[in-house]
């Protein structure tokens, strides 16, 4: 469902827990007010900006950065539940309360599979590893620059967040062909989160606020309301 923006911050509840201002630049959708020190159940009874109410889960990226190298703000981003490509759908867990999950290379300088990190002219089905020009496409209907990051949908089935905070995708894992990893063997939901910014007049010196352009990545930490 789609995902209002909430704010701007330079705090990373999963990576850098407890530690006010100590990440790049993000922007967080979902539940309203997250920062470094946030709880679970803070999340869990606080408002959210996403359409679907029960969906108190956080969501947040890096945030795109002109060629003024001032932030732009995010129209939205919608978030978007399924089964692993291939996965059979019977199979599939639900992620438990309080899972953390994060997606894509923050320190990528060289393009990262579109498998994980895609650009796009909107809905669009044209992948890319970059941003697209797509003022063109702007001319002719409404569209939106869009960041998709597609999330890990497997699990080692006994951690919520990663043994190690700077490496925190450990405890998940990608599919294959419709098959977990044995170090991974459960699966789960496979979160895809797009992010729609207004398309610029320019694709030419844009960046993330976590380096370069390639450095796309996204992070979950799963508060949905059981009881809704």
């Amino acid at each position: 469902g789609r995902v209002k923006f909430d704010q701007f911050l330079p705090d990373d509840p999963i990576v850098h827990p407890g530690k006010p201002g100590a990440s790049h630049l993000h922007q967080f959708f979902g539940a309203v007010g997250v920062h470094a020190s946030s709880t679970y159940e803070e999340l869990l009874v606080g408002p959210t900006t996403c359409e679907q109410r029960a969906d108190t889960a956080s969501y947040w990226t890096p945030t795109l950065i002109g060629a003024d190298r001032e932030p732009i703000e995010p129209i939205r981003s919608v978030a978007y539940y399924r089964a692993g490509p291939g996965v059979d759908p019977t199979t599939v867990e639900a992620y438990p309360p309080g899972l953390m999950m994060v997606a894509g290379d923050h320190t990528a300088t060289e393009p990262q599979a579109t498998s994980v990190i895609a650009w796009t002219c909107g809905t669009g089905g044209a992948r890319s590893p970059e941003p697209p020009d797509c003022s063109r496409h702007a001319s002719l209907r409404p569209t939106t620059l869009r960041m998709r990051v597609t999330v890990p949908a497997c699990r080692d089935g006994d951690q919520l967040r990663s043994p190690i905070v700077p490496e925190p995708a450990l405890h998940v894992a990608y599919s294959t062909a419709g098959v977990c990893p044995d170090t991974h063997p459960v699966p789960i939901l496979q979160l895809q989160l797009a992010v729609d910014w207004p398309v610029p007049d320019s694709v030419d010196g844009l960046a993330l606020s976590s380096g370069d352009i390639h450095s796309g990545h996204a992070d979950f930490w799963n508060a949905w309301d059981e009881a809704k």
